[in-house]
């Protein structure tokens, strides 16, 4: 037997699947479960009858049905039946999606090989929960507002294991966040940075959507920030988030200016823009320093994927300053991810945190709004347009929500 509450006219009802049953018969059945009425129904009348329901028979959403690098080839935006939530799932109305360089890696399918098209896109949404199953109700009910980082996003609903939500107080894209690009930096720095007070750290991307987080983790361990970005308007950013010495590298030569301002070395460099930013960052690093690749963005969007880089040289590099380098993906340290969650949350709630949301206003054709914009959105990030998490806004809060 499974069971589902969803929400029907703005009230909360609960729909159990089981038996078969029909007409009379199933509306005389009913049982009390942590003080609640079940009524036993036909599922697939009570959740495909959608008349007067806030939701709807069909959705959008983004499937990848063929493996490329081109996002706007591998993705198409198709129509299909909103999904049902299973007995510990979550149906949740998707208001905001995040964007992640990663994006592109998924659709080329390098993660899982043996995952065929078609599959779905997006790995981080936040909304309200609009449906639920019976074991997921004895942690949420209709209308909490929940983040999640899992498969599937990029869709107007998407069913969620309960186990891989987090509840947040409001559907704010901030909290966005924190999900991917705010915990790849802050159990990176904690894991592997080993940052001591004093120290000078490198950030490449800096005003980027895992950068900014990284820039301000370096700054409360005491650091020194250097922070790579491309114009004067994301060095200004920096500047207000605590970063000691951006660096435009579009106007500054980027080499010179750190064999100048820092001979001694960089101590830690948080790098993910690969090939030749990462030869830069090696040939930089002080003794005993610490290399943390999180990513090179520079080669997704090539065949490979991987952008070239010179490691004939790395073994003696690092062996002459006994420096490392040090590869980090977040799902290999998921033991971490409750911790730095709940501590983001707590630092942005105390005002201790900048969480800078960029959703395309100042793009050349305005807010990402709607699943169709996530197109642009992924072009108007690897163009490196964007200060923050790039973010698409997929549908207004609904008028009887609590959002």
């Amino acid at each position: 037997m499974s069971t589902s509450f969803l929400l029907r006219n703005g009230k909360r009802v609960f729909s159990v699947i089981g038996g078969g049953c029909r007409g009379t018969d199933a509306l005389s059945r009913v049982h009390f479960v942590s003080r609640r009425f079940i009524i036993d129904l036909s599922y697939s009348t009570h959740f495909m009858d959608f008349k007067g329901s806030s939701i709807p028979s069909s959705m959008k959403k983004l499937v990848v049905t063929k493996r490329s690098q081109n996002f706007r080839d591998a993705v198409a935006l198709q129509t299909v039946p909103v999904p049902t939530p299973g007995d510990g799932d979550l149906l949740v109305r998707n208001r905001f999606v995040g964007i992640n360089a990663s994006d592109i890696n998924y659709s080329a399918g390098r993660y899982d090989p043996s995952v065929k098209p078609p599959f779905d896109a997006g790995f981080e949404g936040i909304g309200e929960v609009v449906g639920l199953g019976l074991s997921a109700s004895a942690r949420y009910t209709i209308g909490d507002t929940v983040a999640y980082f899992a498969d599937g996003a990029f869709a107007e609903y998407t069913v969620i294991p309960m186990i891989k939500t987090v509840s947040v107080p409001a559907v704010k894209p901030e909290f966005l966040t924190l999900l991917l690009s705010g915990a790849t930096a802050y159990i990176a720095m904690k894991r592997l940075g080993d940052l001591v007070k004093g120290e000078t750290v490198l950030v490449t991307a800096a005003a980027g959507g895992t950068g900014q987080f990284a820039v301000q983790f370096a700054k409360q361990a005491g650091c020194h920030v250097v922070g790579t970005c491309s114009s004067n308007e994301k060095a200004g950013f920096l500047k207000t988030i605590g970063c000691d010495r951006p660096i435009n590298y579009t106007s500054e030569d980027l080499s010179a200016t750190l064999r100048k301002e820092y001979p001694q070395g960089l101590d830690v460099v948080y790098e993910s823009i690969g090939g030749r930013m990462f030869d830069m960052a090696v040939s930089n690093l002080a003794n005993k320093g610490r290399l943390i690749v999180i990513g090179f963005i520079s080669g997704y969007q090539t065949a490979s994927g991987v952008p070239t880089v010179k490691g004939g040289t790395l073994p003696v590099k690092l062996l002459e300053k006994s420096a490392s380098v040090r590869g980090f993906f977040l799902p290999h340290f998921l033991s971490d991810y409750k911790e730095a969650m709940g501590s983001m949350m707590q630092m942005f709630a105390k005002g201790k945190l900048v969480c800078e949301v960029d959703c395309g206003d100042m793009a050349p054709e305005g807010r990402f709004m709607g699943l169709e914009s996530v197109f642009r959105a992924v072009d108007y990030m690897y163009a490196g347009k964007n200060v923050g998490k790039v973010v698409v806004e997929v549908t207004p809060p609904s008028l009887d929500s609590k959002l």
